[in-house]
């Protein structure tokens, strides 16, 4: 592992706190992979025997029963993923595939818990990031049943507008399949939702959207801290 990746690490809030001794114990655990796009990670239902930080690229997380699949979510740098699973020593709940070619830290998940178990500031970093998980989760659910998806679409681009300092065009930052299935729609009634944003302060092209009006996209989206900022 290069040092500057291991800085890197050191400095996400999970790792940030803990004693020295035991993140060196974890880094010499871990090892560093580059693996191309399309490559299953992990399958739902497996053990979890790694925890997994994305370096570089990106990760999509994502489900499949009786022939239907769905994304749940896309891991970018630089992150964790499959963290519940690794601390509960559960199967995981999904599936992960590597969206672009990614670099990524694999750490034994007995080693995890046997850090977990010894150093409370690690353990409180993890409680903080499985309750930062939860919330997020509590989000999403809110914005599946309580918005219609034209709704949902557009404050989807408000949110990508803010991240990316209001600038007045912006790209999405993955396919429209994987953003439909995120956002709990069609291919098709994504389409129509861009479409009928163009009314209301967007003009598209392809996967770049220019953010004509933000006001009169807000004025129709209505976004809610309480779903859409990241730090609530």
């Amino acid at each position: 592992m290069r040092d500057e990746d291991r800085q890197t690490i050191r400095q996400l809030p999970l790792f940030s706190k803990m004693e020295e001794h035991h993140f060196k114990q974890l880094m010499r655990a871990a090892y560093a992979q580059r693996i191309p796009q399309h490559v299953d990670l992990i399958r739902e239902g497996e053990p979890a025997d790694f925890l997994y930080l994305v370096m570089e690229g990106r990760v999509e997380l994502f489900s499949a029963s009786h022939g239907r699949e769905t994304s749940m979510a896309i891991v970018s740098p630089v992150s964790t993923f499959i963290l519940a699973a690794t601390i509960k020593d559960a199967p995981f709940l999904m599936s992960a595939r590597t969206a672009t070619a990614s670099t990524l830290l694999l750490i034994p998940s007995q080693n995890v818990r046997a850090v977990f178990e010894n150093d409370p500031e690690f353990a409180r970093a993890i409680v903080a990031e499985l309750a930062t998980c939860y919330r997020s989760v509590v989000k999403s659910m809110k914005n599946l049943k309580l918005r219609t998806a034209v709704e949902r679409v557009g404050n989807y681009l408000l949110r990508l507008h803010d991240k990316a300092g209001q600038a007045r065009v912006v790209t999405l930052p993955y396919g429209k399949k994987s953003l439909a299935s995120i956002l709990g729609m069609t291919p098709e009634n994504l389409s129509r939702a861009f479409g009928s944003l163009q009314a209301h302060g967007i003009i598209m092209d392809g996967s770049r959207v220019e953010i004509d009006d933000r006001e009169a996209l807000a004025r129709f989206c209505k976004p809610n801290p309480l779903i859409d900022d990241p730090q609530s």
